[in-house]
Formats: C-alpha cells, sequence, structure tokens
C-alpha cells in the first residue's frame, strides 16, 4: 500500500510538471528607444503565431508557450546584450529579435550563438549580417538592405528626383543602407549632393539640417528612425524650409511620422519589406481578429518569425535549442505543402505525421543559403497625410 502510494505522488507531481513546464520562448524588441512607436505591434504578431500554435492542441501533442519579453533598446549594444543574457539564463528556447542590427549582430555574437539559441530576427536588415559567423543559428525574415536600397534608389529614380541629399544614422543599419543606396541612385545618374551621419538621442539637430540645407538637392532621404533623429531632422527641415520632400527607409516609416507631420509629408516616399500577395491578405485577416494592426512595419515579419520557431520544434519533435536550429531550414523552404497564416494547426498536425511543409507565411518566406529572407518591398507614399502601398517591388 505504501509503495502503492508514493508510485500516486510520483504520478500526480510529474503530472503537474508537465502541467507547469511550459516551453518558454523570449522576444527581444526596442520596447524603448527610437523604434518604440513600431514595436508594440511586431511584438504583439509575434505572440498571436505563438498563441496560435499553443492554442491549437497540436504543438508536441497539446504543449504551451509562455513568452518574456526583453528590451533592446534598439540602440544600445550593451543594454540589449544584457536582455538577452536574461532571457538565455532564463531558460529560453529560441528568441524572436532582435530588431534594429547593431543590437542584433552584438546579442547573436555575445550571447545566442555562443549558447546554441537560435535567434529569428523580423527586422534587422544590415547587410554586414548575412556573413555573420553565427554557426547556423541567426536567421531573419526580413531582407537585407543590399537590396534595400537598391529598391529605394530605383523609386527615387522613378520619382524623377535629380539630386538628393543623405543622412543616415550612424549605426550597421544606416551605414549599411546608406553605402547601398548612394552607389544604386549615383549608377542612376542622380546628383548626391552630400552624405552626412547623424547620431540618435540628441537634443537638437540643427547643425546637421543646416549642413544638409547647404548642399540642397531636390529631396532629402532619412535613413534613420522615426521617433527620434530621423523625425527631429524632419522637422527643423520643415521648419526652416530646406527641403519639403523626403526619401524615406523602412525605419522612418510607421504612423507616428505622419501622426505628427500629417501633410506637411505629402510628396515623401520611401519603401520597407512586404507583400501584397496571399499572405499578406491572410496575416491581415488574422491580425485583424486578434486586435493587431497589421499595416505596420514588420508585422508580418515578427508573425512568421514566431511561426517557424514553433514549426521547426514540431519537425524535430522536441522542444529544444538544437532541434529548432537543425529544422528551421526544412520548415521554411520547399518542398511540402505551402502553410499561410492562420494554418498553423494544418502545419503541425502535418508535420506530426511526418509530412513535410513549406511555410509562406505572410511575406512569402524563402531562405537563401545563410537563412536570410529573398523578400520583396513595399513602395510607400505619403497621401492625405498618410502612408499608402503604391505597388510591390
Amino acid at each position: 500500500m505504501k509503495k502503492l502510494i508514493i508510485t500516486a505522488t510520483i504520478f500526480v507531481m510529474t503530472m503537474t510538471s508537465n502541467v507547469l513546464a511550459d516551453i518558454k520562448m523570449g522576444i527581444i524588441l526596442g520596447f524603448t528607444g527610437p523604434i518604440e512607436s513600431l514595436t508594440p505591434a511586431m511584438a504583439a504578431s509575434a505572440e498571436l503565431a505563438f498563441k496560435e500554435a499553443s492554442d491549437s492542441g497540436s504543438l508536441l501533442g497539446g504543449e504551451k508557450i509562455s513568452i518574456e519579453r526583453a528590451d533592446s533598446t534598439c540602440v544600445d549594444s550593451a543594454a540589449a546584450t544584457t536582455a538577452a543574457e536574461g532571457l538565455v539564463s532564463g531558460g529560453v528556447v529560441a528568441i524572436m529579435g532582435a530588431d534594429c542590427s547593431g543590437v542584433t549582430g552584438a546579442i547573436a555574437t555575445n550571447v545566442a550563438v555562443p549558447n546554441g539559441v537560435v535567434m529569428i530576427s523580423p527586422s534587422a536588415t544590415s547587410p554586414g549580417l548575412t556573413d555573420l559567423n553565427d554557426n547556423g543559428y541567426f536567421f531573419r525574415t526580413a531582407p537585407s538592405d543590399a537590396r534595400g536600397g537598391q529598391v529605394l534608389a530605383d523609386i527615387t529614380k522613378d520619382r524623377k528626383v535629380k539630386s538628393v541629399a543623405v543622412t543616415h544614422t550612424n549605426n550597421d543599419y544606416g551605414k549599411g543602407l546608406a553605402d547601398v543606396y548612394v552607389a544604386a541612385v549615383k549608377a542612376h545618374g542622380i546628383n548626391v549632393t552630400a552624405v552626412t551621419a547623424h547620431e540618435e538621442g540628441k537634443g537638437d539637430y540643427g547643425a546637421e539640417v543646416a549642413t544638409l540645407a547647404a548642399a540642397g538637392g531636390d529631396a532629402l532621404a532619412v535613413l534613420g528612425y522615426l521617433d527620434q533623429a530621423g523625425g527631429m531632422i524632419i522637422q527643423g527641415s520643415l521648419d526652416s524650409g530646406a527641403f519639403d520632400v523626403f526619401v524615406l527607409s523602412d525605419g522612418m516609416i510607421g504612423d507616428s511620422l505622419t501622426d505628427r507631420f500629417g501633410k506637411d509629408l505629402n510628396k515623401s516616399f520611401g519603401s520597407l519589406p512586404g507583400s501584397t500577395g496571399k499572405g499578406a491578405g491572410k496575416f491581415a485577416e488574422v491580425a485583424k481578429a486578434g486586435g493587431i494592426d497589421s499595416s505596420g512595419p514588420y508585422t508580418g515579419e515578427s508573425y512568421d518569425a514566431a511561426a517557424l520557431i514553433a514549426l521547426s520544434m514540431q519537425a524535430g519533435g522536441k522542444a529544444d535549442r538544437g532541434t529548432i536550429q537543425a529544422n528551421v531550414m526544412n520548415v521554411a523552404n520547399a518542398p511540402g505543402t505551402k502553410i499561410y497564416p492562420g494554418e498553423l494547426k494544418k502545419a503541425l498536425d502535418l508535420l506530426a505525421k511526418g509530412k513535410a511543409v513549406n511555410y509562406e507565411g505572410a511575406t512569402g518566406v524563402e531562405f537563401t543559403d545563410v537563412g536570410e529572407a529573398f523578400g520583396s518591398f513595399l513602395e510607400k507614399e505619403i497621401k492625405s497625410g498618410k502612408f499608402k502601398t503604391k505597388k510591390q517591388r
């Protein structure tokens, strides 16, 4: 009888332990800093995918995912690294994030890769990350600025801009994008009147605006972040009359910019990764049902990053770091049944039966051999004080 009671107690303790032992996932994004207006929707989109997988009842026989958020700040690599260390020491099996390129590279190099933790960034676009020494643990659902800068230059040409001044945030993202953009617009025969770097977090950008105004141009390309320096440089340019047409990088596209400047930006334009395809439409429906505005930058990429993590666990049959790393490429690319937003249960059930899936997701996911998205881009323009999508490129 005593042995029976002990056995029963162990069984109950085991069952309780299984119920409580959720799969831990990390989300690290710039909840403070120069893109803080963009990250809430990005985080919510990733959490939507994790919740969809959890609620399906099909993830590894009914396991659940719990989420821990951390702040990358977007610009402070030391703070971002410390935040990521907290996630890893807390037992997360993978990280959705980070966001800005500099902090993403720092986290990958100093935390994720040494600890064998997969990172899937939805928005780090620096060309330098393509050659990151990551041992196969870093992926990104956003395409590189090596293509993004060319697309933005093509749009600049098509908008018949003949001369442009360029200012970029002084970090990996800004410098990498500026190098590609400047070379591409020059190849189109567009005169580049100035290329200047700006620092984030200053209280005044009058000197930077004065330098750009002196150089002149039909437009000012602002390759930076909307909630800090980029927005302030636009403010100074409008106030002084230096420029009234702005070429906007992906980090400058968000409702907080048009809420601030409205119709004063009506002639401005830009681009960011995105799609108008089948997956984008399905994501818009899923996001709306979840109370999320899917029109913001990198929301689809965030959902896709989280979905790939969940599907990778299912493909390998285990919720551990090595299993995720070994299966991301398998679920991201052909062959297999195409999977779109809202279809994660379908994908999980197929994988449980040993069948292959090809996750298309919100953004038409297809990874290169180094685990980054080929990607497509949306040409954005501001009309009646609001961002509108003109077409996919």
